[in-house]
């Protein structure tokens, strides 16, 4: 038991150092759950995904974990990603829930002559398939808006200019002509708040929030991945006001040329079908993404019209750090902390490195706890020595996005990142 724990402890420190090991986290995931911590499990294997999302053995451990956690749902769809990725055998039980909830094979089969069907039945049919969906595809209140996100004030700054202000002065953009056509993509490196950014901004427009991602679009049959999006974005327009979130984008949206299966390719042509919406109103439908990897999403994704704004999101300020700090902090027993000493000292680590960081303190503590025999609270020593053994963990994605923002910086899509690694030196 002690010589797991040991190895749990290498493997989680060796992830810190190279966050981006897919194999590394397989590795600890698999541990953790043998251990019974499929909760802690579950994080690595999202983050695991982010890297590789059609790998059978990431998507494997992923079902495994959602298992564990009673997500049926969730687990039943990575197996379906997995078996439409990987030509495997479909579980009878898995395709039986999951096409249940979305549609009703005895009216309709892919490929089946629809010219039968009159308009009026078919718009029935949409309608029922809509109210089918809901349970799997549930549009949220995010509860809380861009006023409440701590730091960070330059990001906003940029979207309220860039996305927002248009919206709340509808006058002057009828005067000056101007459309919200498009959507905007968020970028950066991984565990900075891109999703969080995207909730706030939901609640900043008074909208209802979709999060979509791979597993709730992609299908083993062939023309069920096109119609799910479809119906996601039907669903979003019966909503409106809404906001439809496409996390990890470069899954979803990767450039059809580093496609290996045919599946996404098709996804990617829906998607632009979608927000090109030639037989359809996007009226009151705003559409953000998120993506490590701006760089792998289509080109055709990002033309004028589609996600043609983009927005660099980065490491947390020093009182975003703060925040996020005493966030993390709220549960925990703690002495007298100077958050703000600590904040200043992590400069560039990311939300979840200093989500880490806590979780690493507390561990400090605890041990230090079961050797005195008495519990004691984390102390500013704990953060000193957890620090001595943590990294930024987004220093791997500044060097690899340099790279892309030297050399393939077409049209100036890349000018917020290069003045941001000159400010930090770097280049």
């Amino acid at each position: 038991m002690a010589n797991q724990e040991s190895v749990i402890h290498a493997l989680i420190d060796a992830i810190s150092r190279n966050p981006g090991d897919v194999s590394l986290r397989l590795h600890l995931s698999s541990l953790l759950l043998a251990e019974d911590e499929a909760l802690n499990a579950w994080e690595h294997l999202r983050a695991a995904l982010e890297e590789s999302p059609d790998s059978g053995e990431v998507l494997t451990l992923a079902a495994q974990a959602a298992d564990a956690l009673n997500r049926p749902q969730q687990a039943q769809a990575y197996r379906r990603i997995r078996d439409a990725l990987h030509n495997q055998p479909v579980n009878r039980a898995d395709q039986a829930v999951t096409h249940e909830a979305i549609f009703d094979f005895d009216d309709y089969r892919p490929g089946q002559n629809s010219s039968s069907t009159s308009a009026e039945s078919e718009s029935k049919r949409l309608d029922t398939l809509l109210d089918e969906t809901d349970e799997i595809w549930t549009f949220e209140d995010p509860g809380f808006r861009l006023a409440d996100v701590a730091g960070m004030e330059d990001v906003k700054q940029r979207l309220e200019l860039a996305f927002l202000s248009p919206l709340k002065k509808p006058e002057l953009m009828n005067y000056f002509g101007k459309s919200l056509r498009g959507g905007l993509l968020l970028y950066g490196p991984p565990g900075c708040g891109k999703t969080f950014i995207a909730r706030a901004t939901a609640g900043e427009l008074g909208a209802k929030f979709l999060s979509v991602g791979l597993s709730d679009v992609l299908d083993m049959w062939m023309g069920s991945s096109e119609r799910n999006l479809h119906e996601i974005f039907e669903r979003a327009r019966q909503r409106s006001p809404s906001v439809l979130f496409f996390d990890e984008i470069d899954a979803l949206g990767r450039k059809r040329s580093l496609v290996r299966h045919s599946a996404i390719s098709g996804v990617v042509n829906q998607l632009l079908a979608e927000l090109d919406s030639v037989a359809n109103n996007n009226e009151g439908v705003f559409v953000l993404a998120a993506t490590n990897h701006p760089w792998d999403v289509d080109t055709a994704l990002r033309r004028p019209g589609r996600l043609d704004r983009m927005l660099l999101v980065l490491p947390p300020d020093q009182r975003a750090r703060e925040a996020i700090l005493q966030f993390h902090l709220r549960h925990r027993p703690t002495d007298t902390l100077d958050l703000e000493a600590i904040a200043k000292q992590t400069d560039g680590f990311s939300g979840a490195d200093l989500a880490h960081l806590c979780e690493s303190a507390a561990e400090l503590a605890m041990n230090a706890s079961m050797r005195l025999a008495e519990p004691r609270p984390i102390r500013m020593n704990d953060f000193n020595q957890a620090f001595q053994k943590l990294r930024p963990s987004a220093r791997a994605w500044f060097e690899t996005a340099r790279n892309f923002a030297l050399f393939a910086n077409e049209g100036g899509a890349y000018d917020e990142l290069l003045e941001y690694l000159k400010r930090k030196r770097l280049l």
